[in-house]
């Protein structure tokens, strides 16, 4: 799969203006998910796949109110979620998924949610972007999540031209320090979300106009 990113290095160039841009202006970002704990945490990112945060944050706290835990989730059906989410996206299938999920986790991880992707992705529900989601936020781990935001804003800024989101996150992961990359995760989905968006980007009120690829060719 290394080989998906190739040619790293003229990429490189290009992110440390941005990434001292972000540093400035948006010193303290965060996930605008709403959890208290790694199992809110991984309940909240597996309903927030193709929907909002804020729908996925409406919804949760009847749920963490009916089941508080991760035991209390495993012991309940699809059906009994289903009612509880279903004004998120897909809410059949990530019923199945989420009680799976605690299933798996309390049979082969004693309760705990697993600290590592590879043990991640063995939970139904979680894929790449939602393993590294869970690691960087929980355990300030230097990986990338590349969701559809990240995916956008990355080849608009030119900081990567890889056509999946694994080869965009290996471009990112190779220009980016390991120290930067939690910030850098949440900066890049937060500018994608409020001002490089997907039809009609903010471009004229963008601080990043000034080393945007998109926008140097839009011009």
């Amino acid at each position: 799969m290394k080989s998906e990113s190739k040619d790293k290095s003229r990429f490189e160039p290009r992110f440390e203006p941005i990434l001292d841009w972000f540093e400035a202006n948006r010193p303290l970002p965060k996930s605008e998910l709403v959890f208290m704990s790694p199992y809110q945490l991984i309940v909240a990112v597996i309903l927030s796949a193709q929907c909002t945060d804020k729908r996925v944050n409406l919804t949760t706290p009847a749920f963490y109110e009916r089941f508080p835990d991760i035991a209390s989730l495993a012991d309940a059906s699809p059906e009994e979620v289903f009612p509880l989410i279903r004004s998120i996206s897909y809410p059949n299938s990530k019923a199945a998924h989420l009680v799976a999920m605690a299933r798996k986790v309390t049979d082969d991880f004693g309760g705990e949610i697993p600290r590592d992707i590879d043990s991640l992705m063995t939970l139904p529900g979680v894929g790449r972007k939602t393993a590294n989601v869970v690691t960087s936020v929980l355990y300030d781990e230097p990986v990338i999540a590349v969701d559809t935001h990240v995916f956008r804003v990355a080849r608009r800024l030119g900081l990567s031209d890889g056509k999946t989101p694994y080869a965009v996150e290996l471009d990112l992961e190779a220009g980016i320090p390991e120290s930067v990359r939690p910030k850098a995760h949440h900066w890049l989905i937060l500018h994608g979300r409020y001002v490089c968006t997907a039809r009609n980007p903010k471009c004229g009120e963008c601080g990043l106009s000034p080393y945007c690829r998109h926008h140097a060719q839009s011009r």
